[in-house]
């Protein structure tokens, strides 16, 4: 029998009516949600029946002549959250993309049964939410990390962000650490919880993966990351190019060398990852982030890459 799949992104969702990040995140979250159904549409009928797309009134799903693709939506005043609970049991696979902020991917995590979640484990979501347990997960199993360019001397710049959050989200980039420092003391005393980094001096990138259980990370994709520093060091984040997935690319041996670690050292990994890192001139890659989903890289990579992306991440998570 065909199996119905819920695509649940959570801003477009309706999770976060009239968050200040709601405007910035959610067009992102409808690209993502989009490109994911799209592909699923795009398997044959006995294989997935149904695609239901959670949508909400600001971000209404497409409609699809096949029939297939199903909108559901949260009543009135129905959390997102319990609205995700409430449809998960209803479904066999539920692919959700998420923020990492206030523990949100981890907490739908936890609403739905493992057999039909379409991603990666709960402890690797618990470990990749928070930048500073991944660097330090990353750093104990003897990858670069922007820590190696602590030493005086060394960073030009310096970063402050939270240090769970999704995107460039609240993120400042200074030239003078004390200012760097005051700011992030700032935040913290307000409650917020933030890391501050040196600013890894290099180009921009972010790594498309395909992981699974016990299987080597596929490297899908090499993307070219499109970020705006204003005059005050706000960081904005433009959006995504995908800059090739060839293996004669004569960095790729470093990249998979590094996808290879991150795996090894965040197990439980599984489906479509993404990782931010930045090719520094000297160190080659150096990892900033791990994002355990859907990125915004994923949006028209199954048509650069001339296959079907859903399909392969539902074999890698079942």
């Amino acid at each position: 029998m065909a199996d119905t799949i819920l695509v649940f992104e959570f801003v477009s969702a309706g999770g976060m009516p009239g968050h200040p990040d709601e405007a910035t995140l959610q067009p992102i979250g409808v690209a993502m949600r989009d490109a994911v159904a799209a592909d699923l549409l795009q398997l044959p009928a006995d294989r997935i029946g149904q695609v239901r797309v959670a949508d909400s009134a600001g971000a209404p799903a497409h409609h699809d002549p096949s029939g297939r693709l199903h909108p559901v939506r949260a009543r009135p005043g129905q959390p997102a959250l319990d609205f995700l609970a409430e449809q998960a049991a209803r479904h066999d696979g539920v692919w959700v993309i998420a923020p990492e902020s206030d523990g949100l991917l981890s907490a739908c995590c936890a609403l739905v049964a493992p057999a039909r979640w379409l991603g990666s484990t709960a402890a690797a979501l618990r470990t990749s939410a928070s930048k500073t347990r991944t660097l330090a997960r990353l750093a104990s199993a003897g990858l670069p990390t922007p820590w190696d360019f602590d030493a005086p001397g060394q960073a030009r710049r310096w970063v402050v962000k939270p240090d769970v959050g999704a995107g460039a989200v609240d993120t400042v980039v200074l030239d003078d650490h004390g200012a760097a420092q005051a700011l992030a003391a700032r935040r913290t005393a307000a409650g917020a919880c933030v890391t501050l980094q040196p600013w890894v001096e290099g180009e921009a990138l972010s790594l498309s993966l395909l992981c699974g259980t016990g299987v080597r990370p596929a490297l899908l994709s090499l993307n070219r990351q499109h970020l705006h520093c204003s005059a005050s060091g706000q960081l904005d984040y433009i959006g995504v190019t995908h800059t090739g997935a060839d293996a004669r690319d004569p960095r790729w041996p470093a990249l998979q060398a590094m996808a290879d670690a991150i795996a090894e050292a965040l197990p439980g990994l599984r489906g479509f990852v993404g990782i931010d890192l930045v090719w520094h001139a000297q160190h080659g890659p150096v990892p900033i982030e791990v994002n355990a989903r859907v990125t915004n890289a994923y949006a028209g990579l199954s048509d650069a890459l001339g296959r079907n992306l859903a399909s392969e991440v539902l074999r890698a998570c079942r």
